[in-house]
């Protein structure tokens, strides 16, 4: 009795004192225990909201993130990257395999610059607790650029604009060739913060109210007479030329403007001069030339609920070899389980035709596996899929009962009259700019949370290099044979089957140092081509490498595979050191003793 009753007092202590260190309850599974930086993730931040968070994680974790700008924005913002990585694992950021996150390329599509912070903060709060996370942080590294638009970001933010705009930077460019530049925007009419649309009662209009919810217009019956017309978006004929609102900010897209199957305007509609001629996607792209280690990437846009690929456009298909695919549909197809409703696929394919994508570039043009990210989707209205009232040739209500239903009008600007100076007597209302295309903020974090771990997932699956199965033997005449396996234990390999073909990067170099190499050997199929696809040792062949053959120069090492590569020396060694350099697979040492027999 007396053991039982000190048990229970023990057990009332743990119980205290766990109340004592949480005594507001207990942490939700997956969420970072008592997080240093406080984020509210159910909301969108400006430009300087969010170098305040990235600020506050440089300052609250100094040994893992660093905070760098590394050009400046066509208005002259700074241009932010925010690196993650354990700086203090003895390999500097730029030593380990690392992976590229950017977000907002469309300034309208504000939610992948949250996502992406999301990601950086998780990986620095679970860093202390999670194994998982530490092993991750200690092998590879994590550059995160938020806002690469960042003036077209505030002009969302701040400006009269819709939830598609604006799409573009803030080059000033005159759209409707007037000899005048961006003078015909959109105009708050009724003063209210929201740009919204414009209708009029009309007896030759072929729209009537739906009686279901007044708010929405529905197309009128064959035999129906109509009510109202649409005018387009709120707005007025600044320029007097007889257009509303048809010179406004930005009229390129900046994701046509990289240098992979660029098209002129005339083909592919938002593309610029030439490639890189926007300021921003030109820094992004010389800041990736400087650091040839990143070996995956993903994009953050909105809006389809989709895992991109490319190619962009269907002629590049040649270019994605099935060994490069089967890495895609891997990691894809995993993403379809981790996000419902998100799809895979290739960009031309499942979206539209790209000229000119950042995708293609990263993937075709420095051997990187890319993917867009192309954020939230209305099948999240009501959690289904392929049920869309459009599809039974009805109007989409969704939207609206969503709003309804879930945000109670919050998301709604109701009709009221005003009397427009071209039109007469109008109405103005509809969805306010920050619904349609942006996660509602109690969505916002479930889904940048799975965003989040797929981007992390995709990371893990970069290369992982080790050395393996050293051995000796003894040849006689002063002379030693040294055999090494390496091995990649992730899906990605260090080059992919587009780079091996055309040389895009350097080529691994593994190195047996400390010894007076007499011959270097590569293994290879016995049809003397590859290198560790599974090959049986018993029927390999060796390449020899004539010229400085301590260190191999190797094509690739493949995705969960390995290269076996062997060395003549001098003398006897006891011990061994071996060094592979990989551009995308890191710096790996390793070193043993020969095993006596």
């Amino acid at each position: 009795m007396k053991k039982i009753l000190t048990l229970s007092l023990l057990l009332s202590g743990v119980s205290v004192l766990a109340q004592q260190k949480d005594p507001i309850g207990i942490r939700a599974i997956g969420t970072p225990p008592n997080p240093k930086v406080q984020v509210a993730w159910n909301r969108y931040y400006d430009y300087k909201g969010l170098v305040d968070i990235m600020q506050r994680m440089v300052k609250a974790y100094p040994n893992l993130a660093k905070l760098e700008t590394i050009g400046k924005s066509q208005q002259g913002r700074d241009l932010y990257v925010l690196t993650i990585t354990d700086l203090k694992s003895g390999k500097s950021d730029t030593q380990k395999p690392a992976f590229w996150t950017d977000a907002n390329i469309h300034s309208n599509e504000l939610q992948g610059s949250e996502m992406a912070l999301y990601a950086a903060w998780y990986l620095t709060e679970n860093h202390a607790n999670n194994q998982f996370i530490k092993e991750l942080l200690r092998d590879k590294t994590f550059y995160f650029a938020p806002t690469i638009n960042p003036d077209a970001r505030e002009d969302f933010i701040y400006k009269p604009n819709t939830a598609n705009t604006p799409r573009s930077g803030m080059t000033p460019i005159d759209d409707d060739g007037d000899g005048l530049v961006d003078e015909d925007n959109f105009d708050d009419l009724d003063g209210d913060g929201e740009i919204t649309m414009m209708r009029r009662k009309s007896p030759y209009g072929r729209l009537k109210v739906n009686p279901e919810d007044p708010r929405m217009l529905i197309p009128a019956k064959p035999d129906e007479a109509g009510e109202y017309e649409m005018l387009g978006i709120e707005g007025l004929d600044n320029d007097g030329d007889g257009l509303v609102n048809e010179d406004r900010p930005g009229s390129y897209d900046p994701n046509r403007d990289w240098a992979w199957n660029w098209q002129p305007d005339y083909i592919q509609g938002g593309a610029y001069k030439y490639p890189f001629s926007l300021p921003e996607p030109r820094v992004i792209m010389e800041w990736v030339m400087k650091h040839p280690n990143i070996a995956g990437a993903q994009s953050y846009h909105n809006y389809s609920g989709m895992f991109l690929r490319g190619p962009g456009a269907a002629e590049d298909d040649v270019h994605y070899d099935p060994a490069d695919v089967q890495v895609y549909d891997y990691l894809g197809k995993t993403g379809e389980k981790m996000i419902p409703t998100y799809q895979y696929g290739a960009i031309h394919k499942i979206l539209y035709t790209v000229y000119g994508g950042e995708i293609d570039w990263f993937a075709l043009g420095r051997g990187i596996f890319m993917f867009s990210n192309e954020l939230w989707t209305s099948y999240l209205y009501f959690n289904k899929k392929g049920e869309a009232n459009e599809l039974r040739n009805a109007p989409n209500t969704e939207p609206y009962d969503f709003d309804r239903l879930l945000l109670h009008g919050d998301a709604f600007v109701d009709w009221k009259p005003f009397k427009h100076p071209q039109y007469g007597d109008i109405e103005i209302g509809g969805f306010k700019k920050n619904y349609i295309r942006n996660h509602p903020g109690f969505i916002l974090e479930t889904d940048g949370h799975r965003n989040a771990a797929f981007t992390i997932f995709h990371a893990n699956q970069m290369p992982k290099i080790e050395v393996k199965e050293v051995a000796k033997k003894e040849l006689g005449n002063g002379l030693t044979e040294i055999t090494a396996t390496i091995t990649n234990s992730r899906i990605i390999p260090t080059h992919s089957s587009f780079d091996v073909k055309n040389k895009i990067n350097l080529p691994d170099y593994i190195t047996l140092k400390e010894a007076q190499v007499v011959s270097g050997l590569q293994m290879t199929n016995p049809d003397g081509s590859g290198y560790g696809y599974g090959s049986n040792p018993a029927f390999e062949s060796y390449k020899e490498q004539k010229l400085n053959p301590q260190t191999l120069e190797v094509a690739n090492i493949p995705g969960m595979g390995y290269v076996r590569l062997r060395w003549i020396v001098k003398g006897n060694p006891a011990n061994w050191n071996i060094e592979v350099n990989s551009q995308k697979g890191g710096l790996t040492t390793a070193s043993g003793s020969f095993t006596k027999k």
